[in-house]
């Protein structure tokens, strides 16, 4: 990080202590003019293993019954923003019997014990509009049966912390931090008395992001499809509110939620989750339906939804990345996924990326990021996007995505017997002169998929780079791998000789996985990303290996599904947490 850089860090940080300090005089309101019911969506299950003493936060189990959560010493900057942010509070009311009230007002009086006064890596203006949201949302939960004193104690709190979000809401990144920040001001001036100067500003300012961060397709620039869910459940939680007081919601936050349901309705797979894309997972169970239901829009996408593309037939779903990645200080969790897919069948998941590995550190987020942790091809040792330097924005360090495939022509039509999408992208051309390009084909029912991979050397200065890269490699060719990250559920055998490999869901179907050509293929170990698990999961990749000996290199593969679902199984889900790799 440049000496600039760690200044504008120092500075955001200095001003926003200053502002959390200087606030903490503000007169606190007497109660709630209107409290908005409670929303937000917890686990009932992982309540309970708080209750238990289990603490689960960013990837850290302490095992810490009746323990003071603030006395714990962070294991990093995650474990931080998750506790502060106060979202546990869901899980805890999600159970709501006494013992879960007892511990959610344990850990609030012990909060604003220690942090009230102001102090504490808490009072960021993304965090504190979180845990605004979650105070009022559970206030009910909170107060009820609480002395007088701390009553008044979390109702100064809450002013406290709506002072401070007035003052320091504009340092916050764009995007879903400054969606956060807005949201709980929100419902800070809405709800508390002797606050409602603090809407109107509020409401006013949520419509102008609405208006300069929402694409005409409903979209967001990082393309992340749960960060985009984050973002359109607080637009519907503010909208409620406001029409639950009597206002009216603003024309340009109408039209946000209007333009991001049918792109969301796109992103999600046949089994209710999003597609895990660019830092993204699959959201909250049955939060993604509840918010499609709440926004009652019906509509779906046109085309491409916030650069996906989408086939669906049968019990299948295909969801494609079919555009370049975000670019700039979007781009922090940016992959370099250029063509890569996912596959569902009813509700199980067949083929997967690895996911984001920030919630297991640093070095599992890089590697979670790279073309191989993709269902896509990928040049040996290369990735159609590269890592970029170190930069800041807002006092956070940032590895911005960089040399992105900046061409991504896609076209979507109708096959003979199904649905065609055919893709290509630039991202190898700088450093080998290959173009990469996916044909996918699904046929009506859903039972059958037909891909095809082309590298291709197009242009006379792409073969004679292509020829350079051929001569350092002694004219062996150039390596490549066609991956297909397999679901953690689904039971792999290599069957027929080698020829095929066969793929056994929970649900009973069985599909076949073949292909033409030369290439090698092989069942290799891989990893299964995914928030709320000590470790990553285990499971299985199918890989094609081969090497690009001249200007067009081609290869096809097939899943074809062998076996149906009896008509008489359901794929029940439970809410259900773990503590131990399965």
């Amino acid at each position: 990080m440049s000496r600039k850089d760690r200044w504008s860090a120092l500075r955001t940080r200095y001003v926003q202590s200053w502002h959390a300090r200087r606030t903490a005089s503000v007169a606190p309101a007497k109660g709630f003019v209107s409290s908005p019911e409670p929303r937000t969506i917890g686990s009932f299950a992982r309540g309970r293993q708080l209750c238990a003493g289990n603490l689960m936060f960013a990837g850290h189990l302490i095992e810490a019954r009746d323990a003071d959560l603030w006395s714990l010493t962070p294991p990093d900057i995650a474990f931080i923003e998750e506790t502060h942010g106060f979202g546990w509070l869901d899980d805890l009311a999600a159970v709501g019997d006494l013992p879960a009230r007892d511990v959610a007002q344990r850990w609030l009086g012990a909060w604003v014990a220690a942090y009230g006064n102001g102090s504490g890596p808490g009072w960021t203006p993304d965090l504190t509009g979180r845990r605004i949201i979650r105070w009022i949302h559970h206030a009910i939960f909170l107060i009820g049966g609480v002395d007088k004193d701390s009553s008044k104690a979390f109702f100064a709190s809450l002013s406290h912390q709506a002072a401070f979000l007035s003052k320091t809401w504009r340092m916050t990144l764009p995007g879903l931090p400054r969606f956060e920040a807005l949201t709980g001001l929100i419902y800070a001036g809405l709800s508390l008395e002797g606050r409602e100067e603090l809407a109107s500003p509020a409401i006013d300012a949520l419509a102008q992001e609405c208006a300069r961060e929402i694409s005409d397709q409903g979209g967001i620039p990082t393309r992340n499809p749960e960060e985009l869910l984050e973002v359109f459940t607080l637009l519907i939680w503010a909208a409620m509110a406001l029409r639950e007081t009597g206002r009216t919601v603003p024309e340009a936050h109408q039209a946000a939620i209007e333009r991001i349901a049918p792109t969301l309705r796109a992103l999600r797979h046949a089994d209710g989750g999003l597609a895990r894309f660019h830092g993204g997972g699959k959201g909250v169970d049955g939060r993604l339906d509840l918010a499609l239901a709440e926004a009652g829009i019906r509509k779906n996408a046109d085309g491409l939804a916030m650069g996906f593309a989408r086939l669906s037939a049968g019990r299948s779903t295909i969801i494609v990345d079919a555009s370049s990645p975000p670019k700039g200080t979007a781009s922090f969790n940016g992959h370099a996924s250029t063509l890569a897919f996912e596959l569902t069948s009813g509700r199980r998941p067949l083929i997967v990326n690895c996911g984001s590995g920030a919630f297991f550190g640093e070095d599992w987020r890089r590697a979670g990021r790279a073309s191989p942790s993709h269902s896509v091809l990928s040049l040996e040792g290369y990735s159609s996007a590269r890592l970029g330097r170190e930069n800041a924005r807002s006092g956070l360090r940032r590895e911005m995505l960089a040399d992105v495939p900046e061409e991504v022509p896609v076209e979507m039509s109708s096959a003979p017997d199904g649905l065609r999408f055919e893709g290509g992208h630039n991202g190898y051309v700088v450093t080998h002169g290959l173009t990469h390009a996916r044909t996918l084909e699904v046929t009506f029912d859903g039972r059958g998929i037909v891909g095809e991979d082309l590298l291709i050397a197009i242009e006379k200065a792409d073969q004679a780079l292509f020829d350079a890269r051929m001569n350092e490699a002694k004219l062996g060719g150039i390596p490549f791998h066609i991956r297909f990250h397999l679901h953690p559920d689904v039971d792999a055998a290599i069957d027929l000789g080698g020829a095929a490999v066969s793929l056994a869901l929970k649900s009973g179907e069985i599909w076949v996985f073949r292909h033409e050509g030369e290439a090698d293929m092989t069942l290799e170990p891989s990893v299964y990303l995914e928030t709320g698990r000590l470790r990553p999961r285990a499971t299985k990749q199918i890989v094609l290996t081969h090497r690009a000996m001249g200007y067009a290199t081609r290869l096809r593969w097939s899943f074809a599904k062998a076996q149906e679902t009896a008509i008489a199984v359901r794929d029940l889900a439970r809410d259900e947490i773990q503590f131990e790799e399965t």
